[in-house]
């Protein structure tokens, strides 16, 4: 069983900056990949970065591309997501996820379904 606890949301003012942090427990191996995906009021859930665990590879929504970095710490079993220059469209409820998504296909999918284990999210409020 893997259990994911974010933290580090909050509210910011345009172009400003936040780091959220993801604790994994559990096992994690190699074959996973995380993910960070975000939702907003009355919309569905969007992807916004994916890393794969075994080689770091990673991979953007082209709408963060350039504003944020996904980073893990393999040590400490933790996730991070580093948000730059933050606009107000970027407001929403953000989760971190975890897919077994095996070897020899795909590093990722921008699919939350995919995925098999949620965080609780942490709510990122960006004002103008």
């Amino acid at each position: 069983q893997v259990q994911l606890v974010e933290s580090g949301g909050g509210l910011v003012q345009d172009g400003g900056s936040l780091r959220l942090s993801c604790t994994v427990s559990g096992d994690i191996s190699s074959s996973y990949t995380m993910g960070w995906f975000r939702q907003a009021p009355g919309k569905v859930r969007d992807f916004v970065a994916a890393i794969k665990w075994s080689n770091g590879n990673t991979y953007y929504a082209d709408s963060v591309k350039g504003r944020f970095a996904i980073s893990r710490d393999n040590a400490k079993n933790t996730l991070f997501l580093q948000m730059d220059r933050l606009k107000p469209g970027d407001t929403a409820v953000y989760y971190c996820a975890a897919d077994d998504i095996g070897y020899g296909g795909r590093d990722y999918y921008t699919w939350h379904g995919e995925y098999d284990y949620w965080g609780q999210g942490t709510q990122v409020t960006v004002s103008s």
